[in-house]
């Protein structure tokens, strides 16, 4: 009851509007370590009610004791590993100085821009490396009731394929359950078979080849699907399917030579200006 009213107590403390003496006052101790009410006030959520504040402060102040409490046995049970353990400390403070020196160079100092003659470069360079993982299609599919008063002439549509035909076809799409027209995109195979579900009866293998055909119909519906082109597995996967993954690799080797770069030119000026000596 007597540690509930002294959470409370610092609860009102927190909402006062105005700062008072006792704005510094210490809440815990532990060891020579103490906690202030500033300190919590400085983590409390906005906008939270005196309830859950309640139990947000004796939450903070419980977990600040352990935290100090582990340090200090730490510090009594590990003494013979102090001199390792301020070493970690010190390599840890020293890389994550480094990383964000590296983080603010490459952010002022990186070309970013690639061109389409840098992606055509780098992949005719490194096309081995772009083997796919998956399956790739261009296809086209059309899916429509099967009641529809013109479903032949859909039909009919679909399969002339020409510029034309796929104009008419969406001039009515509204009639389509689903449709998919562009043939020029490469698409992996199982987002294939999320955009055309009927399809996932319909045996891979099978319909995995190019310029295949296929006209499906049910009790309720009819599918027709139009595979332009495939590639499989460990085919080389085409530029155009490539291009994010090239970009990225372009920019990350720009990004490794800019700090090798820098690097050296630190050496070096400091060798120069007798900063860096090797005895």
């Amino acid at each position: 009851m007597y540690s509930k009213l002294i959470y409370i107590f610092i609860i009102f403390a927190l909402f006062s509007c105005k700062p008072t003496e006792d704005e510094g006052k210490a809440v815990a101790k532990v060891y020579e370590n103490y906690l202030y009410e500033k300190d919590i006030k400085e983590v409390l959520p906005k906008n939270i009610s005196k309830e859950d504040s309640l139990i947000f402060v004796k939450n903070y102040i419980n977990n600040w004791a352990k935290e100090h409490l582990l340090v200090q046995k730490a510090k009594i049970n590990l003494h013979e590993e102090k001199e390792h353990i301020n070493t970690l400390v010190e390599k840890y403070h020293n890389d994550l100085l480094i990383n964000k020196y590296k983080e603010a160079v490459v952010k002022q100092e990186l070309d970013t821009l690639v061109t389409e003659e840098d992606i055509e470069k780098f992949y005719e360079e490194n096309k081995g490396i772009f083997k796919l993982n998956e399956a790739l299609v261009k296809f086209r599919y059309i899916y429509f009731d099967k009641k529809i008063n013109n479903a032949k002439e859909f039909i009919s549509l679909f399969k002339d394929d020409s510029y034309k035909s796929n104009l008419e076809i969406t001039k009515q799409e509204l009639q389509l359950k689903s449709h998919n027209l562009n043939d020029s995109i490469w698409i992996k195979y199982d987002d294939v078979i999320k955009n055309a579900s009927f399809l996932k009866s319909y045996d891979k293998s099978n319909f995995l080849k190019k310029n295949k055909f296929i006209h499906k119909e049910d009790s309720t519906s009819v599918y027709l699907v139009k595979i332009k082109d495939v590639l499989l597995r460990n085919d080389i996967a085409p530029m155009s399917y490539a291009i994010p993954t090239i970009k990225q690799m372009i920019l990350h080797k720009r990004k490794l030579e800019l700090l090798k770069r820098i690097e050296e030119t630190l050496t070096e000026d400091a060798i120069k200006n007798k900063e860096f000596q090797i005895y």
